[in-house]
């Protein structure tokens, strides 16, 4: 049938010329049809620009509806990490529950939202230590409370940023990377 194709289509004289549009319609139809991407660009000898193109420019409009990325919010993120680390749900039960195509897509998030929380260093004692004055003990736990308290206006501050910015459609957070002037 391949060579079939290769009589019907115009082949391409070199990598640099143009491909025959009647061709690129039915690689089109063959991906859309169920044709591995991988394998398309072996038998037909393409660039993965190319056929990324073709399928966004060409693609029936039920090929882009099922291919449509999901994309979440922050609050969303935030709120599954959440429920992770509460033991609410689990990262498999996450990604069924929300819809998620990837577990490690969870995971990302959830490595993401660890580095914004401070950890409370619990400090080793030796034996000879144990007779603390009782003060140290309440200016620690003094210490360990305000710590925690913060900790939750962090959390806080971070989901009201979070809504806002979903609600309002506007970057509050300056993104890593970005080059100041």
């Amino acid at each position: 049938m391949e060579h079939q194709d290769q009589e019907i289509y115009a082949l391409r004289e070199h990598k640099q010329s143009r491909f025959d549009k009647r061709l690129i319609l039915k690689i089109v139809k063959e991906v859309e049809n169920g044709l591995p991407r991988k394998e398309a660009l072996r038998i037909y000898d393409l660039g993965k620009t190319s056929l990324d193109s073709w399928m966004r420019y060409f693609g029936s409009p039920d090929y882009h509806e099922n291919i449509k990325r999901r994309s979440y919010s922050n609050l969303q993120k935030r709120t599954i990490v959440t429920a992770i680390e509460q033991g609410r749900l689990t990262i498999k039960e996450a990604k069924t529950a929300y819809n998620i195509k990837d577990e490690q897509l969870i995971r990302k998030w959830i490595k993401q939202y660890q580095s914004e929380k401070v950890e409370i260093c619990i400090e080793n004692t030796s034996p000879m230590a144990k007779e603390k004055s009782s003060l140290k003990d309440l200016e620690k736990e003094a210490l360990q409370k305000a710590l925690q308290e913060a900790e939750l206006k962090i959390k806080a501050l971070n989901t009201l940023i979070d809504v806002a910015e979903d609600q309002l459609k506007i970057d509050i957070r300056k993104k890593s990377g970005a080059k100041q002037s």
